[in-house]
């Protein structure tokens, strides 16, 4: 006799691994890829440009998000994606050693990105459909620790690995290889986990469709419903330009950290750069959102915003001096990389806050996927070009032009309106 899936398990027996599973794709795809490629030689234009591409399938999130919803259950795209991107990351593995690498490994980093953001679609909403209400809000802390510690475990502990099989005579390659053999291994051991571990909830299941109106009716009325609000050009041009120095910023910190100092880069080594950049620069990044979303809960997002718009700028300043000074100390650059990551993670709140409060109203959930599309699209067109600045600049003029970059994330925050108590917790 076979025994019924059970409708409900202790979140903590899904939730972790579930935001596990869902921040490592993420990163590997925009972040560590970065620092495979300049290991394997391509030039700063090309990784730019084309690992910038790769944010496209959140771009356009918002546009295939209903057919998650009208289509099997949240559970089922989960395993799917979880599948899928557990087989991407071992062909990475097996096309690294390829001499024609960089295109085979760019189709399927594709593959990943396009089955994380589709699984990102799914976890979210299984999020909701999984717990209670008191639940989503006891959990809300747990799945952005452990979506953190993902970041860690990819951009520090992995890379890490990396350069360590390096250094033990590994060729870049076969190191690299390895390391994705590893997160294939991880990742479809959380498939198999997930398959029984995550729970069946009865309301779980494909949105029914009325068949007097359109599918896609109530979710076009969502789309301009967003756009027909009066301050929408405000809007737009915050989600758009508020990170548009981090959008460049973002691309070009791994090369400048690996680059040899004859380049005008630091010279680290790959382990140094996992340390650096994945394990000391992701912790500051996530005490920094940490601190933001508490103090906005004292004080309200706008007693805080004109402080987190500095936070998140001024400390990009930090990579002028870096690219100046050339310190060997590994201490001083592990300190100028965490200044940096904890004012972005300070300032992020700001961002992520304002996102929520212009997504509340009947069609929060279309709004929110909306304005998750805009935000990535704002982070895709500024990194496209990243490299190509760099190159033309060299590393030292390019922070002046990052510096330079960080006006319009003022001029914006300045054009936005924000209710004088959201965000500020009831006494």
């Amino acid at each position: 006799m076979m025994h019924a899936k059970p409708a409900v398990r202790n979140p903590w027996a899904w939730v972790p691994t579930l935001y596990l599973a869902e921040g490592t794709p993420y990163v590997m795809a925009m972040t560590v890829s970065v620092i495979l490629y300049k290991r394997l030689g391509i030039s700063n234009t090309d990784i730019a440009l084309y690992t910038s591409w790769l944010y496209l399938p959140w771009v356009i999130k918002p546009l295939w998000s209903p057919f998650v919803d009208m289509f099997r259950t949240k559970r089922f795209w989960i395993v799917a994606m979880q599948l899928v991107l557990g087989a991407s990351f071992a062909c990475v593995a097996l096309t690294i050693p390829a001499s024609a690498f960089f295109r085979y490994t760019l189709a399927f980093f594709w593959i990943m990105a396009f089955s994380s953001a589709t699984h990102d679609i799914a976890a979210d909403g299984f999020y909701m459909l999984g717990l209670q209400e008191y639940q989503q809000a006891a959990f809300v802390g747990v799945r952005t620790i452990f979506y953190r510690i993902a970041m860690i475990a990819a951009k520090g502990i992995l890379v890490v690995l990396a350069g360590t099989l390096e250094t033990r005579g590994f060729s870049v390659a076969s190191a690299w290889s390895v390391t994705f053999f590893l997160l294939a291994a991880i990742m479809l051991a959380l498939f198999l986990y997930h398959l029984f571990a995550l729970p069946c909830p009865a309301s779980d299941r494909p949105v029914p469709r009325d068949p007097s109106r359109s599918a896609s009716a109530a979710f076009l009325r969502g789309f301009v419903t967003f756009f027909r609000r009066k301050d929408i050009v405000a809007i737009l041009a915050f989600f758009l330009l508020y990170r548009f120095a981090e959008a460049q910023l973002v691309k070009m910190v791994a090369p400048f950290l690996l680059d040899p100092r004859m380049k005008g880069g630091l010279g680290l080594s790959t382990s140094e750069v996992g340390i650096v950049y994945g394990t000391v620069g992701a912790i500051a990044l996530m005490f920094g959102g940490l601190l933001g979303g508490w103090v906005i809960s004292r004080n309200g997002l706008r007693y805080w915003l004109w402080i987190m718009v500095c936070a998140m700028h001024l400390p990009d300043a930090i990579f002028i001096w870096l690219s100046r000074t050339m310190p060997e100390s590994l201490w001083l650059i592990n300190a100028a990389v965490a200044l940096e990551q904890f004012g972005y993670g300070f300032g992020f709140t700001a961002y992520s806050l304002f996102m929520i409060m212009v997504c509340e109203g009947e069609y929060k959930t279309v709004h929110y996927a909306i304005a998750t599309g805009i935000m990535a699209l704002g982070m895709m067109i500024p990194a496209m070009s990243s490299g190509w600045i760099q190159e033309q600049l060299g590393y030292s003029g390019f922070f002046l032009w990052i510096l330079v970059s960080t006006i319009p994330g003022f001029i914006v925050a300045a054009m936005i309106k924000i209710e004088p108590a959201f965000g500020k917790k009831e006494q």
